[in-house]
């Protein structure tokens, strides 16, 4: 698969989130890269045989004071590695678009102030809905 494919997807995965969600996504950006830097991996304390599929940086909602946003205020980041995206793909047989939604919703949690805890236990309740 392409970048440019992959990027589309990505576009694609984002227009098909629920209206609520999108809405909320504010001074958010969403950027695609290959993989996670090595600067990443030290920071998510990764072993070599692991990696990420996504990535939010920036200050959660929950915790956004009232002078939040005052100035100049840098948008908040949420990075989709390619490979690791494709590779999962791959290894559990299921679509990239599965795997993209998946990690844009796991990120976008995060962007909501959850903690990775309270994430796996969101995506556990979501899955048993489907």
């Amino acid at each position: 698969m392409t970048p440019y494919d992959f990027e589309q997807k990505v576009a694609v995965g984002i227009e098909v989130l629920p209206q609520r969600v999108r809405e909320r996504m504010k001074n958010v950006v969403v950027l695609i890269e290959d993989e996670p830097s090595a600067e990443d991996r030290k920071q998510n304390h990764l072993h070599k045989d692991e990696t990420l599929l996504g990535l939010y940086k920036g200050i959660p909602l929950s915790q956004r004071g009232s002078g939040y946003g005052i100035g100049m205020t840098m948008p908040d980041s949420i990075t989709l590695y390619r490979k690791p995206i494709l590779e999962t793909a791959e290894e559990r047989k299921v679509s990239v678009e599965k795997i993209i939604s998946e990690t844009i919703l796991h990120e976008f949690a995060h962007f909501l102030g959850m903690n990775e805890e309270e994430v796996r236990a969101w995506e556990a309740r979501h899955h048993q809905r489907e």
